[in-house]
């Protein structure tokens, strides 16, 4: 659906100041929402809020619906008596501009076990009867959740396919025997879950008092090493025999990889998934909106046509492009929710298809600047080139800084972009992007903070191709200084992004 017309800023909650190792949804996260309110900015971009597993991306995650433990905040255990604050030291040694996960990690799990714990001893009534009513709620998927994040550790963090058989294949009699095992464990994890679900809304309620709307993220499809995958099997292109994906997700070569992109993650059983009325799609859209108010599509071609890979290969050229029913996919889920606040990913190989897909549904694509100032006059990417209904970034999370980009693009990209402008900002070419960005027709504008700060390459949240070293980006409190707010509020109020009045 067109949206009016709004700017806002890209930003995952793990990169927020907190004196915990890891951005959170403590007092920060409203400091930043401050921060929006006072710049008139009216969104922030999340990127996917799951729990995170093998190289902490966000992109990969144990569960499709599920929140990140890891966001929750300490200090407001601390404030429900769930954690005292001399608990805390053990994590306040941590980078202040970087996660590092590998001590993160362990420290702040065990702090979490240690107040899932002591909620069954000290919460009242009305917290045990808000549990309660959190789960009844969300039963399609924490159930399932937190029984396969207990079996996760009861089994040394490993794969569910090197589970014992009897639990890879969710046999009754060994579900049973491990639920009744490990109902400490599962309860531990349900409780996360709901201390995540109060503190988000709190935080997403607060950002609506300042007519702020928040943008999720959902990934196209999930880790084969997620409930998701154990839980409904049936639902994914795997091996009988090994559960291992049969048909891998990736995209074919092109001018950036000769060898294309192996994403490895299993493809959907798109006709098991009509037959059963796209139900888990249901289930997963549903959940998103309890958490946010639009939702970003990653990878929003896969739904009209996706690049499956036979299991076995080790490179995605062997792939196939295969048709997937988008159309009766997003009329379902629209008959569902009505209409859709949905944006499109559309970057990477798209065709008419797939732009007929995303018009018919009235889906705004995305509009990127890094890629204007290649090839002529007809790129997509220049400004002159958009329509309303479309969101334009600087860059995105997969996308270099500003800074950087500018630092490391060919001489006559460069040249091009000096002859578009005219002159470039005094304040920097960050400045100048944003001013592009905001001042273009797009409905909605989105900057990652990184560009708003100037920063340069060192400071870029992912890397794509790059094994290790991504997602741990943060900033410190203080760098959001008066200068920076007032410059990008005056651009905000010049480019007439602002909230309507009243």
């Amino acid at each position: 659906m067109p949206f009016p017309r709004a700017s806002g800023i890209l930003l995952h909650p793990t990169s927020l100041p907190s004196r915990f190792g890891i951005g959170d949804l403590g007092p920060e996260a409203y400091r930043f929402i401050d921060f929006l309110a006072h710049t008139r900015q009216q969104l922030w971009q999340v990127l996917p809020l799951g729990p995170t597993g093998h190289g902490n991306s966000p992109y990969l995650c144990y569960s499709a619906m599920a929140g990140n433990p890891l966001l929750i905040s300490l200090e407001v255990l601390c404030d429900r008596g769930l954690l005292y604050p001399d608990e805390l030291h053990e994590l306040e040694h941590l980078p202040a501009e970087w996660v590092s996960f590998d001590e993160v990690i362990p420290a702040k799990t065990r702090l979490l076990e240690r107040a899932a714990n002591r909620f069954k001893e000290v919460a009242s009534d009305e917290d045990h009867a808000a549990m309660a009513q959190f789960s009844e709620e969300c039963h399609f998927w924490v159930d399932e959740f937190a029984f396969f994040m207990a079996l996760k550790d009861a089994h040394g963090g490993a794969g569910w396919t090197e589970w014992p058989s009897a639990l890879a294949r969710r046999e009754p009699e060994a579900m049973d025997q491990w639920r009744e095992k490990l109902a400490n464990e599962i309860f531990c994890h349900r409780f996360l879950q709901f201390e995540f679900y109060r503190q988000w809304q709190s935080l997403r309620q607060y950002a609506r008092d300042r007519q702020i709307q928040i943008i999720g993220d959902i990934p196209i499809y999930v880790a084969h090493d997620s409930v998701d995958v154990w839980a409904y099997p049936d639902n994914f292109m795997l091996d009988q025999e090994t559960l291992a994906p049969a048909l891998m997700a990736g995209v074919p070569p092109d001018y950036f990889s000769e060898t294309g992109q192996l994403w490895g993650n299993p493809t959907y059983n798109w006709d098991v998934l009509k037959e059963r009325e796209f139900n888990w799609w249901i289930q997963r859209v549903s959940a998103l909106l309890g958490y946010v108010d639009i939702i970003r599509v990653d990878h929003f071609r896969g739904l009209q046509a996706y690049w499956g890979v036979p299991a076995g290969e080790e490179t995605a050229i062997n792939g196939q492009w295969i048709e997937a029913p988008g159309t009766e996919l997003f009329e379902t889920v629209r008959q569902k929710f009505g209409t859709l606040p949905v944006m499109a990913e559309d970057l990477g190989m798209i065709t008419p298809e797939v732009e007929a897909l995303r018009d018919e549904f009235e889906f705004p694509g995305m509009k990127i600047l890094h890629f204007a100032f290649g090839g002529d006059s007809t790129n997509p990417y220049l400004p002159f080139n958009y329509v309303p209904n479309s969101v334009v970034y600087t860059g995105t999370h997969d996308n270099d800084t500003t800074v950087g980009w500018f630092e490391k693009m060919p001489d006559h990209e460069r040249e091009r972009l000096i002859e578009y402008i005219g002159c470039l900002s005094p304040e920097g070419v960050h400045w100048t992007l944003i001013r592009l960005a905001l001042m273009s027709v797009s409905n909605q504008a989105i900057v990652p903070l990184q560009d708003v700060l100037g920063y340069g390459s060192d400071c870029r949240m992912n890397t794509p191709g790059k094994s290790d070293g991504n997602w741990g980006w943060r900033y410190r409190a203080e760098v959001l200084t008066d200068e920076v707010r007032d410059r990008l509020r005056w651009l905000t109020e010049l480019s007439n992004r602002v909230p309507l009045e009243g």
